[in-house]
Order: structure tokens, then sequence, then C-alpha cells
């Protein structure tokens, strides 16, 4: 149920397309977990963050039904692109007519698999001059993996380039004075950890939802 500051926040943003309303509606009929998706609020961010570095490569991990690759694909300038990676095949024809609603399927390209795969293949291409690094990178995906995924974007993002994560304060249990013990909680827990004692970063911690991570790699 929407709180009454998250309502407030939502009409005070501003409105999403109609894309975005119809893959909202069809996420909350189609999946058994629409609380996943980002949302009108933290979808315009998104679109403003790609807006103000004028990103131009944009990788996400975690698609999900596409709702945060439309968001960032509405930011980009002429010529722009993301990856983005989704696990669920099942999600598949929802996500691409989602693409297709919003006009971006020339501006999207989805990867179906395992994404620490996938991200091997990327990174690989990234160090052998086949693709350029990226300049912005989203990860919402399983969060018991946020360690290995970040292990493998330090390398694949510009000096100068931003990694968005999300769900790093997961419900308020971060900071509970006995962290719990799942796997989830351990391993955002993890992650944070790591990358608080980067030195090839540097990071802040915004509150949004359940805690949006803005890392930034040093040039």
């Amino acid at each position: 149920m929407e709180s009454a500051q998250d309502k407030y926040l939502r009409s005070h943003t501003t409105p999403q397309g109609e894309a975005l309303s119809w893959i909202e509606k069809q996420t909350n009929i189609k999946t058994n977990f629409p609380q996943m998706l980002s949302g009108a609020v933290q979808g315009r961010l998104l679109t403003m963050i790609v807006q103000m570095m004028r990103a131009e490569r944009v990788l996400e991990i975690g698609c999900f039904t596409g709702y945060s690759s439309v968001a960032m694909a509405g930011g980009l300038p002429e010529g722009g692109h993301i990856d983005t990676l989704e696990i669920n095949d099942e999600l598949e024809d929802l996500i691409r007519e989602g693409f297709r609603r919003a006009g971006f399927d020339d501006r999207i390209t989805l990867h179906i698999g395992d994404a620490k795969m996938t991200l091997a293949g990327l990174s690989a291409e990234i160090e052998r001059g086949i693709r350029q690094p990226y300049d912005l990178v989203y990860m919402d995906a399983n969060k018991r993996e946020y360690c290995d995924y970040f292990s493998y974007l330090i390398g694949m993002v510009r000096p100068g380039g931003f990694i968005l994560a999300d769900d790093v304060l997961w419900d308020g249990k971060l900071y509970e004075e006995k962290l719990p013990v799942d796997r989830q909680t351990q391993g955002i827990a993890k992650f944070n950890d790591m990358v608080a004692s980067d030195d090839r970063v540097e990071v802040v911690i915004l509150p949004l939802r359940d805690g949006l991570s803005i890392i930034r790699r040093k040039p």
C-alpha cells in the first residue's frame, strides 16, 4: 500500500508517460512481486541522472519488466544505448512490448541469461576494445551477488562514470542492532562495506525507497 509520503512524492513528481504507465499496470497484473518495480519517482530520477550525465552508454543489471530501462532510455541523447540484463525469460514478451510501446526498440538491447555470465562476456569485449566502457550502470538484481557484479563493473565503467545500486538499505535491516543472517541481507551488507572501503570510488547512499547507492569511479 502506498504511504502518505510516497503518495505526496508521486503527486509532486513529473508524471510518467503512457508507456511507463502501461508497464506499471502490466507488472501489477502479471507478476507476483510488483513491488520490485522502480516506480514513478525513482524512474524520473533515473531519467534525470542520464540527462545530467549526458550518458551515452548505459548498462542495467536486473531489467525485471523494463520500467527502469524505458525510464533511462528516455534520458538518452541521440545515438545513446542501453544494455539491460534479465535472467527471467518468462518476462521477455512483456519487456519487449514495453520497449516497443515506448518507441525505444533501437535504444535498448535485452540480454536474457545469468548476469555474471553476460557481464563476463561484455567485460571481455571492453578489455579487447570491441566495446566502449559504460558511462552509467544501474543494478537492481540478485542482492546475494552484488559484490560479484561490482568486481566486474569497476573495470567496465569509465573513470568519472557512475554505478547506481538499488535496495542497499533493505527495509532497514542493514542498520538493525543485530544484522539478520539471511543471504540477501548479508550480501548487501558485504557490498556496502566493500564499496565504502574501496579507494577507487566515492559513494553516497540516498534513503530513496529502499536505499539507492550512488558510486562514482574516481578519474
